[in-house]
């Protein structure tokens, strides 16, 4: 039975199933790799990390989208008190000095727009002020401005809001791509401590294999060194692998439970839950084109928006640098109602037109080369970041290309090794059964004793390979070849 390889929505369901969980008779069952990898992106640690660095690019993306609405506010003093002397003007043409109170209070409702094709700003306020004085010269009056429209627009000015879109909508992009990485160096990672764990159990199973032969072996050579079968070197050298088998199982043990542990670590389980693993010695079979995996990695990796961001922002750069230190204008103007009167019940009568128009100008007359130098700076950037994303454009083309080469030269080498495992096993045993019956010397056997554990230790090995460049595969492409979707 080969392993699935279900697409994320399937295993984040078999990760919550898993989830709920923990219960001892549950949490006994073995869990497959697969189970693993969506446990881990469900409620590891750096999953916990990675959903939270998704979710805060979220919410700025969310109020950057809010500010470009029109933003409406409330503003004013309520109020200002001031006592002072003043000097005042008398009939005679003398000063005199008297005290006085005045109280300002003052309202308004604003209501702004930011154009973002032009970079301007069109605006819509009203207002209502009061002025009260109190004194030898007492007086109270009301000014209110119901409604004026106006615009604020830049001449030869950088549009500030355009390039701002232009970096959000990247940016955004760039977040999701990050995030959606982020969670494949989960599943690389949870796949090495996976097969960590593995390791640990057919190492520490072997060892107890291992120790149960050679005391076989040593209570059998004790027996025929009695009668003088063997010489005293055979019997010592028997022992001396006895004693090398116990201490290899009692290694084998410690690295078991170490790697138990780092497992439960890296899937966020409670210390001391049970956990085994289930594994199947073969592996799916699908083809990873190579040029398949080019385009997909050149669609969908995180790097290429992170070159696209660096290009729209030294474009930017290049842009105010050309602007900012040249001619340029400010141009304001506006048009409404407001009037003036000595009760609140009056101030909205007769009303009078209000215009405003101004125009600002910036001129640099000397600047001793300086803004031809931003320019040129500015430029030269353009240039390294352009060279520099055509050298990471072509990193993630050759990554993905052999990535895809490195998974099926991993599936043709799982093959080789499990036959190589096979036959290390089965020539094990026909060496233990001559050697049993005196017909082979005993440094024959433990030959071939070795030549088993390398034989298994290089499957294991193989099958964590291959594991490995099936997740590295997906982690350069975001895509997965088993089910032909894209990772979202």
């Amino acid at each position: 039975m080969r392993p699935s390889n279900p697409a994320r929505p399937a295993a984040a369901v078999a990760a919550r199933l898993l989830l709920t969980c923990l219960s001892p008779l549950v949490a006994q069952q073995p869990i497959t790799l697969p189970q693993a990898v969506a446990l881990a992106q469900e409620r590891g640690p750096q999953a916990q990390m990675a959903r939270a660095a998704r979710d805060a690019a979220r919410y700025r993306t969310g109020a950057f989208s809010a500010r470009l609405l029109p933003q409406l506010s409330l503003g004013g003093t309520v109020p200002t008190y001031n006592r002072s002397i003043i000097p005042v003007l008398q009939p005679d043409g003398s000063t005199l000095f008297r005290p006085q109170d005045q109280t300002n209070a003052a309202l308004s409702l604003s209501l702004s727009q930011t154009l973002p094709v032009t970079g301007g700003a069109l605006f819509v306020t009203s207002s209502l002020a009061r002025l009260t004085v109190s004194g030898p010269q007492a007086i109270e009056t009301w000014s209110s401005t119901p409604v004026t429209i106006g615009l604020r627009q830049g001449i030869l000015r950088p549009n500030t809001a355009a390039w701002d879109r232009r970096e959000n909508v990247v940016s955004a992009e760039l977040a999701e791509r990050q995030y959606r990485e982020a969670l494949e160096d989960i599943a690389l990672a949870t796949s090495d401590f996976f097969f960590d764990v593995y390791a640990a159990h057919v190492a520490l199973d072997n060892a107890v294999a291992n120790a149960a032969v050679n005391d076989t072996l040593y209570r059998l050579n004790q027996g025929r060194f009695e009668v003088g079968k063997i010489g005293e070197n055979d019997l010592l050298q028997s022992e001396l692998a006895l004693l090398r088998a116990r201490a290899a199982l009692e290694r084998a043990r410690l690295e078991d439970e170490r790697a138990t542990a780092a497992l439960r670590l890296a899937l966020n389980l409670p210390p001391g839950t049970p956990l085994d693993i289930a594994v199947t010695r073969n592996v799916p079979e699908f083809a990873a084109d190579t040029a398949r995996a080019v385009t997909e990695a050149l669609r969908n990796r995180a790097l290429v928006s992170e070159v696209e961001l660096q290009d729209v922002q030294a474009r930017r750069r290049v842009s105010e640098a050309k602007l900012t230190g040249s001619f340029g204008a400010t141009v304001q103007a506006a048009y409404g109602f407001n009037a003036t009167a000595s009760s609140a019940s009056l101030v909205y009568q007769n009303l009078l037109e209000a215009r405003q128009f101004m125009l600002s100008v910036q001129v640099p007359l000397v600047t001793w080369g300086a803004h031809k130098d931003d320019i040129h700076a500015a430029e030269a950037d353009q240039r390294r970041v352009a060279s520099q994303g055509r050298s990471a454009i072509d990193q993630v083309a050759h990554d993905a290309h052999f990535a895809a080469l490195q998974l099926s030269q991993a599936r043709r080498n799982v093959a080789l090794l499990a036959k190589a495992d096979t036959v290390g096993q089965k020539r094990f045993e026909v060496a233990y059964n001559r050697y049993v019956i005196g017909r082979i010397a005993i440094d024959n056997l433990y030959i071939a004793q070795t030549e088993k554990d390398q034989a298994l230790t290089s499957f294991v090995q193989g099958l964590r390979g291959y594991w490995q460049a099936h997740y590295w595969l997906r982690r350069v492409t975001l895509f997965d070849f088993a089910t032909g979707q894209v990772i979202r």
